[in-house]
């Protein structure tokens, strides 16, 4: 089997076996999400100074997809209940989150973005999506247009995986 690198050319990588292609991907996306691990903290700390780094994958998720029962928000980040249950206690503690009984089910409770928590979290987003327009001026549009339609290529069919 070979693989064919950004230019087309067939590349089978070395005698070692390596392919250079798949290299140079492997290193990009560990620099990558390096960078996003440093960035969640900075973006934490600007939706409240003692919000953990880790909680503000919470405030997106509720954001995006509305009020959610603990239990389904640990499957979506992979967590284990305990986890979960720790990150929430701690944003409830900072006026960002607030649980709230599920009128579909009663015996359940749902979490969901207190005023407080949107506004806090919007700041933030607005703040994130200037700084991805500045880092990227000097892009075209297109090509812009093209790493976000790659980079949902990539998480689709992880999304795939991780349900199958």
């Amino acid at each position: 089997m070979h693989n064919t690198g950004a230019d087309g050319a067939a590349d089978h990588g070395d005698a070692a076996g390596v392919d250079h292609v798949f290299l140079a991907l492997e290193r990009e996306l560990a620099v990558f999400l390096r960078r996003a691990r440093a960035s969640s903290g900075e973006l934490a700390r600007e939706v409240h100074p003692d919000m953990e780094p880790a909680a503000y994958g919470l405030l997106v998720r509720l954001s995006d997809a509305g009020a959610q029962r603990a239990t389904d928000l640990a499957g979506y980040f992979g967590v284990g209940k305990a986890t979960m249950s720790r990150q929430l206690h701690a944003l409830e503690g900072l006026g960002l989150v607030t649980r709230e009984p599920d009128p579909a089910d009663g015996r359940a409770v749902l979490v969901r973005l207190t005023d407080e928590g949107h506004d806090r979290y919007g700041r933030a987003r607005l703040a994130r999506r200037a700084r991805y327009a500045r880092r990227l001026a000097a892009w075209d549009r297109a090509e812009v247009a093209e790493l976000s339609r790659l980079l949902h290529r990539l998480n689709a069919e992880r999304e795939g995986e991780d349900g199958a």
